[in-house]
């Protein structure tokens, strides 16, 4: 009987090890003196803080804030379009997004990903796009896990996870304890879509529809391809709110944070209301993208299932107190985005009204 290796049942362990060599450069980029590189080690090591005059951290009462995540669907698009470029700042942004609204720094990023054959490049494409998010969320890339799993997954297809672990000192976490009636909802914009509700998406371009992922959506008012809408990266808020933050170190100006993912803004905002607190949105106050209006024209999506799965052009609100809500604006202009006053809190317990 012919000796049976490893190989022969899919799994190329030497591969393996070479993809590892090309995609530590990646993570190697994203370094910087808290790490202590231990080459060969089986877990990745994180110093919160280090020996440097300047910029130590000096934690006084550090809350670790951790995530982790998925991409979705939106793999699927991916697949079709045979472009995995942008799908790594996907899994950063779901993980680092979801710290950065508890008021905590994201440190670093591990990411898992499993196929069924190991094709190099395109894995090499989905790391860069993960040690890119990483870049701009100033966060390390420590490590993470390759697994090969032949007979599982179709040709061409993967899965993807991520984690992050982030820190805020104690009395700057941000709970939304202490929102209250009269408080101000500012909404920060959305790329499109970003990574949720497109179970829905598909169901209505691809299957209702018909359309490929290189067909034009010009007919519809949008200058880009299917798969170019579909695969705009989501938004990493990261940068804005901490340039935000830093001019207000005293006082907790930025009451609460939500990021809008899968719920949509109806079920996303009332998870940091306290009790006795609602809150009421103008849907006139902020510009919808266009792709959100031609998924619910060509699906005959009704309008209140539309703002329950999709973000609808919001992908985080921020609530301040009303005295502080144009010095916020100002600040977050100097940082690059485009704020709106989308709403307003008020007395209710823990729901949200469109308007």
């Amino acid at each position: 009987m012919t000796p049976t290796t490893y190989k022969d049942a899919g799994v190329d362990i030497e591969k393996g090890d070479e993809f590892a060599k090309r995609i530590y450069s990646l993570m190697r980029g994203t370094f910087d003196e808290r790490v202590q590189e231990l080459p060969g080690g089986f877990g990745g090591l994180f110093s919160l803080d280090y020996d440097a005059t300047l910029f130590s951290r000096n934690y006084k009462h550090p809350i670790l804030v951790s995530s982790t995540d998925g991409v979705g669907t939106k793999l699927k698009v991916a697949f079709m379009a045979e472009d995995s470029s942008s799908v790594g700042i996907d899994l950063v942004a779901m993980c680092v997004n979801d710290v950065l609204v508890q008021g905590a720094e994201p440190l670093f990023f591990l990411d898992y990903l499993a196929s069924g054959e190991l094709e190099q490049d395109t894995m090499e494409d989905l790391v860069r796009g993960i040690a890119d998010g990483c870049r701009m969320a100033d966060c390390t890339l420590l490590g993470g896990e390759t697994a090969e799993m032949p007979g599982f997954y179709d040709a061409g297809e993967y899965e993807v996870a991520g984690f992050t672990v982030g820190v805020v000192e104690k009395h700057k976490l941000i709970d939304g304890s202490k929102i209250e009636p009269g408080d101000a909802v500012i909404g920060l914009h959305s790329s499109g879509l970003h990574s949720n509700g497109y179970s829905l998406v598909r169901k209505v371009l691809f299957q209702q529809q018909g359309l490929e992922p290189d067909d034009s959506l010009e007919p519809w008012g949008i200058d880009r391809t299917v798969a170019e809408e579909l695969l705009e990266p989501t938004r990493i808020y990261v940068r804005p709110v901490r340039q935000v933050r830093r001019h207000y170190r005293v006082k907790q100006i930025l009451r609460g944070i939500a990021h809008i993912t899968g719920g949509g803004l109806v079920e996303n905002i009332p998870r940091i209301l306290p009790p006795g607190c609602a809150v009421e949105l103008d849907s006139d106050s902020w510009p919808t993208p266009r792709i959100f209006r031609v998924v619910q024209e060509l699906g005959e999506v009704p309008e209140e299932e539309m703002y329950r799965v999709f973000n609808m052009g919001i992908g985080l609100a921020v609530i301040v107190p009303p005295y502080f809500v144009q010095s916020v604006l100002r600040k977050f202009r100097r940082a690059g985005e485009d704020p709106a006053v989308i709403g307003q809190v008020v007395e209710g317990e823990r729901s949200v009204t469109i308007n």
